[in-house]
């Protein structure tokens, strides 16, 4: 039978080298218009100087700014473009269509990145599964998914060097026919990827690969280790790469504003074509119109909901599905090594990768319900637990879930499938009301290209009159531009970190390599103007016991990355939410206690925060808010 299964994967695999060499031969889609050089150069001067943080005004303007940008559309003066979300897709949109010299508008309910676009796998991967489909169906357009995302996983992490790296991860092999079915597979995915590949996969030895990965059980029940193969796919910081998109999108000249949530789509006098939007801006609770000659709809799971306000008849195109992820101690991974299981014993995919000093499990989506604040449910923690419990050589305990959550990820809907998973991820841009384009399912690897098709649909829509092509492929976001992974050696050396006691005697501390590492990494080459803040401040002590988040990029977050509340900045800006919940419920009260000097908040407001921040840290699943059960996996 497992010889049966080599040939029938070798002749797919040969069938399928010829739909490799014309996929990899294809052109481009197509832009509205030529790429200038002249434009690609202007658009990272402003980048650059912005990621500099030399002198006045070349930052992302502040947020009142934006507004009045906004409101100051009408229908004689409109602007070129106004996107609905402040997600990945939402921000990409805003760049591309302000680097082509259009007049652009965001607006966003809640924060930008506050829904799927930071609660993702944190992989920027090519589809290694769609690969496999590819094959075994011969199935040209899962093929095609697979080269267009390899395309843009290099881009992302090339545009990005800060927030983004290539990430070895390791299939272990339980029978020689798993160890030769997998080094083929992946070989094949180096094949695709081409050019624009990160690293060559390789097979290690059972001893190599314990040595790599100390926890990685030798025996899974009846069956040993033969050995692992290692391929290489991309890791991100989903949220914090959202936020640069969206301050990216404001140094260019886009108004983007979070907190703005849509009440009404405007129609013309004839009813026929959408022309704008009624925003109310819910921090202040007022409301105004913007007007667009094109609305894109950019809303993610919610984006029939704002379909609807352009006809309510409308077929719903949204498939949501959950997909929960776990954070464990580092203990769990090794620093460098992610552990990706390809078919678990019910046929599931489930992975585990280290992700920001901690470590993150998680298994393929399942369907759902769209609910604004979606939280993991017991049993689909327990399903993690159990799964990655028989991979591992070290007791897997449920009192060491740091915190666990839910994101709903919008699947373009075929009604002839039956489940999630045969549910292609590739994206769907469509004009179902003149003047609305709606884009909507695809991942966070391809949200460059996603944007760039909505972008080309809109100037058709709109007949707009754009200075130039898509720039974006070639774009770094602010803080990318002359980072490299040493630079974080400049802070350690130049900077203290000035810590203010309870007594206010301001003390001198070092600017050490894990604080170092950390702001380096989260804000590129504007990591020097948030050292400058701790230093020159006094606001250098650490926000949490063990982990490298200062009080100053709060600070720094509220003057200069649209940081509006505490949520924000805990569950955003910062990731503490993510890596540990209990952490970030002792620190919201010296956060917001930041937040209500930049933003001058009264003690009503500060109170309301502290409410909030405790209501939304419930919905992430630690150990400490989880309602506990009889169970393999409660050892204390």
């Amino acid at each position: 039978m497992a010889a049966w299964r080599l040939r029938g994967a070798g002749t797919a695999l040969a069938a399928t080298s010829a739909l490799a060499a014309a996929a990899a031969a294809w052109p481009s889609p197509a832009s509205a218009s030529d790429p200038s050089p002249a434009a690609l150069d202007s658009a990272r001067q402003l980048v650059s100087r912005a990621g500099s943080g030399s002198g006045p005004g070349v930052g992302p303007p502040p947020r009142a700014a934006q507004r009045v940008a906004l409101a100051g559309s009408t229908a004689a003066e409109p602007l070129d473009v106004l996107v609905v979300g402040g997600g990945a897709t939402g921000c990409g949109v805003a760049l591309d269509a302000a680097t082509r010299g259009l007049r652009v508008g965001l607006v966003e309910r809640e924060d930008f990145s506050s829904g799927t676009s930071s609660r993702s796998t944190k992989l920027i991967h090519g589809g290694v599964r769609y690969l496999e489909k590819a094959v075994f169906n011969l199935d040209y357009g899962q093929l095609k998914l697979v080269f267009h995302a390899l395309k843009e996983r290099k881009q992302v992490i090339e545009n990005a060097p800060h927030l983004c790296h290539a990430l070895p991860c390791m299939t272990p092999c339980f029978n020689w026919f798993e160890v030769v079915y997998y080094w083929f597979g992946l070989k094949f995915y180096d094949i695709v990827a081409g050019k624009r590949l990160l690293h060559l996969s390789r097979y290690y030895s059972v001893e190599e690969s314990v040595e790599l990965f100390p926890t990685l059980a030798r025996n899974d029940g009846d069956r040993s280790l033969r050995g692992t193969v290692v391929y290489y796919d991309g890791q991100m910081n989903d949220s914090r790469l959202n936020v640069g998109l969206a301050c990216t999108s404001a140094v260019v000249g886009a108004a983007v504003l979070n907190y703005a949530e849509v009440v009404s789509l405007i129609k013309d006098e004839s009813g026929e074509r959408v022309i704008g939007a009624r925003i109310r801006d819910t921090l202040s609770g007022k409301e105004f119109d913007a007007f667009a000659k094109v609305v894109v709809n950019a809303s993610g799971a919610f984006c029939d909901s704002v379909r609807k306000m352009a006809n309510s008849d409308v077929v719903p195109m949204i498939a949501p599905s959950s997909g929960v992820h776990i954070v464990l101690p580092d203990y769990y991974s090794p620093e460098g090594m992610g552990l990706i299981v390809p078919k678990t014993k019910d046929g599931r995919v489930v992975f585990m990768l280290p992700w920001l000093g901690r470590t993150v499990a998680g298994t393929t989506d399942s369907s759902t319900a769209i609910t604004m604040l979606p939280e993991p449910h017991e049993d689909e923690i327990q399903f993690i637990l159990d799964a990655i419990c028989d991979y591992l050589n070290v007791q897997v305990r449920r009192s060491d879930v740091l915190s666990a959550w839910s994101g709903i990820r919008p699947l373009a809907m075929d009604p002839s499938a039956k489940n999630t998973e045969s549910i292609s991820r590739d994206h769907v841009v469509f004009e179902d009301y003149p003047g609305l384009i709606t884009i909507t399912g695809g991942k966070w690897t391809t949200y460059r290209s996603m944007a760039e098709d909505a972008v080309n649909a809109a100037i058709r829509s709109g007949k707009l009159k754009p200075a130039n092509g898509c720039v974006t492929d070639h774009l770094h976001i602010v803080g990318g531009y002359g980072w490299d992974p040493a630079s974080f050696t400049v802070l350690a050396q130049n900077y203290k970190r000035m810590k203010k006691t309870y007594g206010g005697k301001v003390i001198p501390g070092a600017m050490d390599s894990a604080v170092s590492k950390h702001l380096s990494h989260a804000y590129g080459t504007l990591a020097e103007r948030v050292a400058a803040i701790a230093q020159n401040e006094g606001l250098g002590k650490r926000l949490a016991h063990g982990y490298p988040f200062l009080e100053a990029e709060v600070a720094y977050c509220a003057r200069h990355e649209y940081c509006e509340s505490a949520v924000d900045f805990v569950a955003r800006r910062c990731r503490l939410a993510f890596l540990d919940t209990d952490a970030a419920g002792r620190a919201l009260p010296r956060i917001i206690e930041i937040l209500a000097s930049e933003h001058k908040w009264d003690k009503a407001r500060r109170k309301l925060e502290l409410q909030k921040g405790i209501e939304f840290l419930e919905t992430f699943k630690s150990s400490k808010n989880a309602q506990f059960r009889d169970g393999k996996h409660n050892g204390q």
